[in-house]
């Protein structure tokens, strides 16, 4: 895999709006159409993702923006109970969707974090308690930040085009 410098300016635009045709982003990158065609399937195929819209999570009723934080046991740690405790915690975290991202984690005395959206602080505290009867036997201490989304302290909303306009 051969990545250009070409294909890091082509994916930073499509960070920005993957909406745009390749006619356009040939036009914003100085470069022939089809050659855009050809290097977005590369980037398709090698580099990207998915294409994803970024709602604004408020308004489809989202209050609640949480980063929980997970020490996890340390009778966990044989090989044994590593695999049983990872399978059982891989499919609770794929029958939850409201969990966008998790994963471990090195720092702050933490294994592990996920990332949430919540309706509501009764949906999200139904979420915690569903949780911890699901995996609390796996679990020594849980943290969790909570972002008001519709608080006037969000000052800058979750979103990737940032990144792109770095660049």
């Amino acid at each position: 895999m051969k990545v250009k410098p070409l294909d890091y300016r082509l994916l930073f635009e499509l960070i920005k709006n993957s909406r745009r045709s390749d006619r356009e982003l040939a036009k914003a990158l100085g470069t022939s159409q089809p050659t855009v065609t050809r290097r977005r399937a590369f980037l398709e195929k090698e580099l990207i993702d998915g294409y994803t819209a970024i709602p604004k999570w408020e308004k489809l009723g989202y209050e609640i923006f949480a980063i929980t934080f997970i020490k996890i046991k340390q009778a966990i740690a044989s090989k044994e109970e590593y695999e049983s405790t990872r399978k059982k915690g891989m499919a609770w975290l794929e029958q939850t969707p409201n969990i966008v991202m998790a994963g471990a984690c090195r720092g702050m005395g933490v294994d592990s974090f996920m990332i949430s959206l919540h309706k509501t602080y009764a949906d999200y505290d139904n979420f915690m308690h569903d949780y911890r009867l699901e995996l609390g036997k796996f679990i020594d201490n849980v943290q969790t930040i909570l972002v008001n989304l519709r608080g006037k302290e969000l000052l800058k909303p979750l979103h990737f085009k940032y990144l792109a306009e770095a660049t």
